[in-house]
């Protein structure tokens, strides 16, 4: 049981009135039904708490079928869920509701690509929206494309629900692991960068730039250390995430056109050919 539940249990222990002992008469009877009434009152409100608790995860498919598949998989999980068939409706629900997870396919309806629009949209709307691409389309270039809109995971729906479902807890075991405050260190000034590890922003000559949780990791790990270079392997390590060197290159290449579009000359970021890359001041 997580702490947030524990202390839900802890409040429903200390408002429920004591027991009544079980002698005769039926004034006792009465109490029983009392404490009986009470107790189902305290359940239902441990109830509400309790979903309200739940993370949201919004589904964006247009296939029914596949759509309700996959809701009712993450129903069963403990997940709150929400489904849409199209950009438009998943979008005007998450401009009033920001979920905890995005799944979204590439083609929706009468969208070819109505997905990779809506993940630019999302990332407007939150640069630490965890954001997961479920789709037939399984070429490097569609891959890549999302990648560099600023998902977290590509995946094809070849994918099990068990596989799935793994993925998307791991990816919430690293939000949260990603989230908690870095100590020593929780502040890094590198030259005109700022990164706040407690706050999850980064500021580059006093402009906020919006790097999403993978891309804030791993300038983190670089800046920490600048000249040091950091390998493919050690940049997945910083930012608690397993890609293909492929995708390291294209967050990468995502981190310096952010910067650039608040410096042009922004050259802080080095590739070291043959090695990986180092942070310069």
């Amino acid at each position: 049981m997580d702490f947030s539940r524990a202390l839900c249990m802890g409040a429903f222990r200390q408002r429920l009135p004591a027991r009544p002992r079980r002698d005769r008469g039926s004034a006792v009877s009465n109490c029983g039904a009392v404490w009986q009434r009470a107790a189902l009152s305290q359940l239902r409100v441990l109830a509400v708490a309790l979903r309200s608790m739940k993370r949201l995860i919004v589904i964006v498919e247009d296939e029914p079928a596949i759509r309700d598949n996959y809701a009712a998989a993450f129903t069963r999980e403990g997940y709150a869920v929400r489904a849409y068939p199209n950009r438009a409706q998943a979008m005007s629900a998450c401009a009033s509701r920001l979920p905890d997870l995005a799944v979204i396919d590439i083609s929706l309806e009468d969208e070819p690509e109505g997905g990779f629009e809506l993940c630019r949209q999302l990332r407007a709307l939150s640069a630490e929206l965890p954001i997961i691409f479920l789709t037939a389309r399984d070429s490097e270039l569609d891959a890549v494309s999302g990648l560099r809109l600023g998902a977290d995971d590509f995946l094809t729906k070849d994918l099990s629900i068990p596989h799935l479902i793994a993925r998307v807890n791991a990816l919430f075991r690293r939000v949260d692991a990603l989230r908690k405050p870095q100590d020593p260190e929780a502040v890094i000034r590198r030259g005109a960068l700022t990164l706040d590890a407690e706050r999850m922003t980064a500021q580059w000559d006093g402009k906020v730039v919006l790097l999403s949780l993978t891309e804030f990791w791993i300038v983190h790990a670089l800046a920490r250390h600048p000249g040091h270079v950091r390998n493919r392997q050690q940049l997945m390590d910083a930012a608690s995430v397993v890609l293909d060197d492929n995708t390291i290159t294209s967050h990468v290449k995502r981190i310096r056109r952010k910067f650039q579009g608040l410096d042009p000359k922004f050259d802080a970021l080095q590739t070291v050919y043959g090695m990986g890359y180092r942070w310069v001041e």
